[in-house]
């Protein structure tokens, strides 16, 4: 297969193609679920597919990289290809996606001389070994060397963030020196600031909007009159924040006009085409006037639920699709089974304090050192010290707090102090000898905007009344490994506990985890962070792939921060419910 750029057409095997798409990202999405994502594309009238790069999850670890299981990137490309897809593939190495960090590795944070997204030293030093490494993954499958993907895409929407154009221009000639011989691109907001930000001279320009075609191409347009007209992400729903209401969703009708309207002019990419899941503590955050922390689901309202299910949104697309191909479309696959397990008693308990040690191994801060510097990326971080005299109605105040603190003096709920309060203080009474422990949770750092390199944990000063408490334990709570927790059968005295069960299934079919009595905290079954749950909502259950099951026994644990509010029960449902007043 040949693709190429002439004027404003691609050309595939020398003749004008309509590229239609649908993203759908590897590293939210089970490689068991892969192929059926797929077919589910050829019969809406795709043929093409287009996805994200997560560099933080390629490399967790300094110069320490993974490409298996969902994260294998050239499987993916493979099977796409397998299924008469051609692939288009976005590396980053910056990809917003409500994905913590907007993709980028945690730890590039805790080097002093950093400044992301621009012609930075340190920066273009780590992100040249994430794509050496990168590239030798997808090159071999490039059109140019027999395989699917036709095109890549140098940065993410930099037109709404920066002005670097050396930077965009080392990325693009870095492209071109690892032997990415095939058309470059960049995509942006509709407005010519936008654009004249975002664009660089040897990549072709596509935007990414949601609704009103013809004005969206209106500085499109006139800055590149000879160029391929191509949305590249053609929004068909939105995403959710904790405690915000489960409103972001298009009509069927209005998002199958929007497509008609896009495939008259030109290509398009539905974003997305399956949102899939922001597994353990992977969901971003949105930063402006206030914190807005993202659900674990990306279900995004986009054609397929978040566990592959077509929708009517599907169906009303595939209408539209229809008129712009040739020949019948395939037959639209079956849904997969899903199943209800019921009901599962937890009967194990862990409570924190008595584990830390068992969680991490201890470290010490003169005062309290933001997660980044003490090594840490996402989880929980647990300050401890012991107070050396007595305070009444004292003031417990951080210059820096990301994102949520609970406050303990001994094992005793003091209060808790979250990011957006009008003040990050709180009123603390305690006597000499007692110990305070202030537990922080990382919930996800903003992967947009200016706010993007703000730190985790406390960072800055911690003052009791107007004086800096120094001396503090410190543990890094990853929990990434939980296997060293002792368990036993009695009631933690703490809120914050670890619940344990364990159950037993004949078929392993997918189903959604529903915990009522749980107010905060994630859910691990056989060892995977299935995501974060908290009762505000607006989502109430958990999706469980039917790969992360074994036939057999399983095992659950819940941690739970805020308490429960009942039995310890949880129960697997058949039935997603991403909004908590349905």
């Amino acid at each position: 297969m040949t693709f190429e750029v002439k004027g404003n057409q691609f050309l595939k095997d020398g003749k004008e193609i309509k590229i239609i798409s649908g993203a759908v990202h590897y590293f939210r999405n089970m490689p068991d679920t892969w192929r059926d994502i797929f077919k589910k594309l050829r019969a809406i009238g795709c043929n093409c597919v287009e996805t994200y790069c997560a560099w933080n999850m390629h490399e967790k670890k300094p110069d320490v990289y993974d490409f298996t299981n969902n994260l294998d990137i050239a499987r993916f490309i493979k099977t796409a290809g397998e299924e008469g897809l051609m692939v288009i593939v976005r590396p980053g190495p910056y990809i917003c996606s409500e994905w913590e960090f907007g993709g980028l590795p945690w730890w590039i944070q805790a080097d002093e001389n950093m400044e992301i997204r621009c012609s930075n030293k340190a920066y273009i030093e780590r992100f040249d070994k994430y794509l050496d490494k990168l590239f030798d993954e997808v090159r071999p499958l490039l059109c140019t060397n027999g395989g699917p993907v036709i095109m890549m895409q140098c940065e993410n929407e930099y037109g709404y963030y920066g002005d670097d154009k050396e930077y965009l221009a080392y990325l693009r000639d870095g492209y071109i020196k690892r032997g990415i011989d095939l058309p470059l691109f960049t995509s942006d907001g509709t407005s010519k600031e936008n654009l004249l930000d975002g664009s660089i001279e040897g990549c072709i320009s596509t935007l990414n909007f949601g609704s009103r075609v013809e004005e969206n191409f209106k500085a499109h347009d006139e800055l590149f009159p000879d160029s391929p007209k191509m949305c590249m992400e053609m929004w068909n729903g939105w995403f959710d924040a904790w405690g915000e209401e489960h409103h972001h969703t298009t009509s069927a009708e209005d998002y199958a006009k929007v497509v008609d309207d896009m495939l008259s002019r030109g290509s398009m990419n539905m974003y997305m085409f399956i949102g899939g899941t922001n597994f353990g503590f992977t969901s971003g955050a949105n930063h402006y006037e206030k914190f807005c922390p993202d659900v674990t689901s990306y279900d995004y309202d986009a054609m397929l639920t978040e566990c592959g299910d077509v929708t009517p949104k599907y169906y009303a697309v595939r209408d539209v699709i229809k008129k712009y191909v040739d020949g019948e479309l395939p037959e639209v696959p079956a849904n997969r089974e899903k199943k209800a397990y019921g009901k599962v008693k937890l009967t194990e308990t862990a409570g924190l304090f008595d584990n830390l040690s068992n969680l991490a191994e201890k470290k010490h801060n003169d005062v309290p050192l933001c997660m980044e510097k003490n090594g840490q990326g996402y989880g929980y971080i647990a300050y401890t010290t012991m107070l050396n005299r007595d305070y009444t109605d004292t003031t417990l105040s951080f210059e820096s707090l990301g994102d949520r603190a609970q406050i303990y003096i001994n094992r005793d709920l003091a209060g808790i102090v979250y990011i957006n309060d009008e003040k990050l203080e709180l009123k603390i009474n305690a006597k000499a000898g007692d110990r305070l422990t202030i537990l922080c949770e990382n919930m996800g750092r903003a992967n947009f905007g200016p706010k993007m390199m703000r730190k985790k944990g406390i960072a800055g000063r911690c003052l009791l009344g107007s004086t800096i408490h120094f001396n503090w334990d410190v543990y890094c709570l990853e929990m990434d490994n939980l296997e060293k927790l002792v368990y036993s059968n009695e009631t933690p005295v703490e809120k914050f506990a670890f619940y344990k069960g364990k159950f037993s299934i004949d078929e392993a079919k997918d189903t959604f985890v529903k915990l009522d009595n749980f107010t905060k905290g994630f859910v691990t079954i056989n060892g995977f962070n299935i995501g974060r749950y908290w009762e505000i909502g607006p989502q109430v259950t958990l999706y469980l792939p039917a790969s992360l099951l074994n036939v057999g026994e399983n095992e659950i644990v819940v941690f739970e921060s805020d308490g429960i509010k009942g039995e310890p029960v949880i129960e697997f449902v058949d039935t997603p419910i991403l909004d908590k007043n349905l």
